[in-house]
């Protein structure tokens, strides 16, 4: 795109009076378009709302079936661990090898047997579609949707196999036991190697042989506590159930070179058979939210879909968690934990005018008059920091320098921010005194400012776009054309990021 497209595509996504009423946007391109917000805003927290009528009916329900149900409950799991006891006798918490043997053969079928008499009891009726695979055929098992703790009727049906879990699991009284009898893979989220010994372990039981049980991943985050998903549930009169066991997928020489594109085509496979859609949230999102919460915004706000925006942006964990300190650092004061147009003009220390409405607008990629935390990271790897090169800086110095001295006074920072911004009483004084260290500003401390507030980029390269279309839309001869300003950059100098032209 030219220079003069370029600058008459910023121009347009000047919004009237109203920013809800944006004007035409620029067409996004590819890169732009990959980032359309996840259709699930938040898959971490599960939310069922009740009303009155369904109340009254779990209460009485629930005056006859849950004591009889937690009974029975508690005499399955009584009978249960002794078996599990048995398997897991003289074992390691950590199993190194797979558990064989005469207490396999005893102990195994009896805890499949009380696992369906287990979740029978709760008021469970399962059906079952496909054909159960090997452990040989199809080593790993993999569980979708993770919601909820009864998941492992799944497992249950499957034959229990050996699970991923949380290492504090094994510890929770006759629990514990029972999911040490199936031989789990055990993760600890405070162990920073967690996550590579995991997969190692994976990768060990997987290519076995069928030494090991079949391997089963899932994940959940947040939802109804332990206790209250039994007490809900139990009030049931019974609860249906369908578990499908999808075609065994085996990786293309493609796909085993690169391990995501297997799994994604997978977990795309398992969506549509559900009928739900698929996110790119992981564990760092969790992580995000956590820290939202601690910043005092809503938790949603944090998610920015982490797997994605890493891989598209080149962005780690601890930028993203440094723009978070800075989002919260504008959002903290509006409801709802989002940044509106007032908010942003107050944090760029700018008033609202035309400039900084067209660079809210870039930033407000689903145009709902609102920036939250997801569209923020974005805008800043996709808008400002490109713009924010070295150069740029250079050109924005000499823009503002206008008696070339070296140096910018706070009448010359005045004078030209007036003009870009189309604000002729524009009051700088209180970004100025941020920016200088005394009466004036060197290259260094404006340099130091520029990189830690990318934001201001896009305003300075915006200005520069506008008049060097403008330089270009000048017949070849005639008169020069009116300076916007007492300095002005021709499109020579715009280029080489040299110097600029006085128009004395």
């Amino acid at each position: 795109m030219s220079r003069c497209a370029e600058a008459a595509a910023v121009a347009a996504t000047v919004p009237g009076a109203d920013v809800g009423n944006a004007g035409p946007r620029p067409p996004m391109v590819p890169r732009q378009a990959s980032f359309f917000p996840p259709p699930v805003p938040n898959p971490f927290v599960q939310q069922t709302r009740m009303g009155a009528a369904r109340r009254i009916q779990i209460f009485f329900l629930g005056i006859i079936l849950l004591p009889i149900r937690a009974i029975l409950v508690a005499l399955t799991l009584l009978l249960a661990w002794p078996f599990a006891a048995i398997l897991t006798a003289c074992c390691p918490e950590k199993l190194t090898h797979p558990i064989t043997g005469w207490r396999r053969k005893i102990a195994q079928p009896a805890l499949k047997l009380l696992g369906r008499a287990l979740f029978f009891s709760m008021g469970f009726i399962v059906t079952v579609k496909g054909k159960i695979a090997s452990p040989v055929e199809a080593p790993i098992f993999v569980v979708a949707p993770h919601s909820t703790f009864f998941d492992g009727i799944a497992c249950v049906i499957a034959g229990l196999p050996s699970m991923v879990s949380r290492n504090e699991n094994v510890h929770v009284p006759l629990i514990g036991r029972l999911l040490r009898a199936v031989q789990p893979v055990l993760v600890s989220r405070v162990d920073p190697d967690s996550r590579k010994n995991t997969i190692n372990e994976i990768i060990r039981r997987a290519t076995s042989g069928g030494e090991w049980p079949q391997d089963t991943v899932t994940w959940t985050w947040q939802g109804y506590a332990f206790i209250q998903l039994c007490i809900l549930t139990w009030c049931q009169p019974f609860t249906k159930v369908e578990v499908e066991f999808m075609p065994v997928q085996a990786p293309n020489d493609e796909e085993k070179s690169d391990p995501v594109l297997f799994a994604g085509r997978v977990r795309k496979l398992m969506a549509e058979a559900l009928g739900i859609p698929v996110t790119d949230h992981t564990y760092e999102d969790c992580r995000l939210m956590i820290s939202a919460g601690q910043l005092t915004l809503p938790m949603e706000a944090g998610l920015v879909e982490f797997t994605k925006i890493s891989r598209k942006l080149k962005l780690d964990w601890d930028g993203i968690r440094k723009h978070l300190d800075e989002y919260a650092a504008i959002a903290s004061s509006s409801k709802g934990g989002r940044i509106g147009i007032e908010e942003f003009a107050e944090y760029l220390k700018l008033p609202v005018s035309d400039v900084l409405r067209q660079l809210f607008a870039l930033f407000d990629r689903n145009h709902d008059g609102s920036i939250d935390f997801r569209e923020y990271v974005i805008g800043l790897a996709v808008l400002c920091n490109p713009a924010n090169t070295e150069e740029i800086i250079q050109v924005a110095f000499k823009l503002f320098d206008v008696d070339e001295d070296g140096y910018i006074t706070e009448e010359e920072f005045s004078t030209i921010l007036q003009a870009s911004l189309g604000v002729p009483d524009l009051d700088v004084s209180g970004l100025f005194k941020e920016i200088a260290q005394g009466d004036s500003v060197s290259y260094d401390e404006f340099k130091s400012f520029a990189l830690k507030h990318p934001e201001y980029a896009k305003i300075f390269t915006t200005y520069l776009d506008l008049q060097t279309c403008h330089v270009f839309s000048l017949p070849e001869e005639g008169p020069s054309p009116p300076s916007v300003s007492r300095n002005k950059v021709s499109p020579e100098t715009r280029d080489e990021g040299t110097s600029d032209k006085k128009d004395d």
